[in-house]
């Protein structure tokens, strides 16, 4: 019983003097140290570097989505949360999964100045399997239509993104998503 009153007492000194208690949440602490957001980033230029491959990947933060390019200008691109992805040309509702979806429209098309395609899914309702990611739920295909190519992105929930461009490798360019696991 001795031993009890002792570790309480040493308990209630070291809470006293604050040494068991958290120190005050800072506003700009977040999951991986991301402050990334989850409002529409956007940059406004169009290229005629053709889409020629989309993939993904698994970070230990974040799912990362790729967009691959042909030879040409880096491109544009708007990527935002809706209410539902819509088919390039009519408008037609794409089924997707997920808690979220993130539109993610590319300014390059995804065929040649020939209008030959240079990106042809597969499967546009899986454009990559993401079944055991953390964030990602599917990746599907809108179309190409007017010189801009979308991607529909079913994620969990709305969650913070960001959206940067790469040159390379060789004369192609890249368009890369990452979405965080949580907030």
């Amino acid at each position: 019983m001795k031993k009890l009153s002792i570790w309480f007492t040493a308990i209630l000194v070291a809470v006293g003097l604050g040494l068991l208690v958290p120190g005050p949440a800072s506003a700009t602490t977040s999951y991986c140290g991301l402050t990334w957001g989850s409002l529409m980033k956007a940059d406004g230029s169009m290229s005629s570097a053709p889409v020629t491959n989309v993939r993904t990947g698994q970070h230990y933060c974040f799912d990362r989505l790729v967009v691959d390019l042909g030879a040409g200008d880096v491109p544009g691109y708007s990527v935002r949360y809706v209410g539902q992805i819509a088919q390039e040309g009519s408008g037609k509702p794409i089924p997707t999964s997920g808690g979220a979806r993130l539109q993610v429209v590319v300014r390059a098309p995804a065929y040649d100045a020939d209008y030959a395609s240079t990106y042809t899914p597969a499967n546009p309702d899986e454009l990559s399997n993401v079944s055991g990611y953390q964030t990602f739920r599917q990746v599907v295909w809108a179309g190409s239509f007017e010189g801009q190519s979308t991607l529909g992105v079913g994620v969990r929930a709305r969650l913070p993104f960001r959206v940067f461009t790469l040159d390379g490798p060789g004369p192609g360019s890249r368009l890369v998503v990452d979405v965080a696991h949580f907030w």
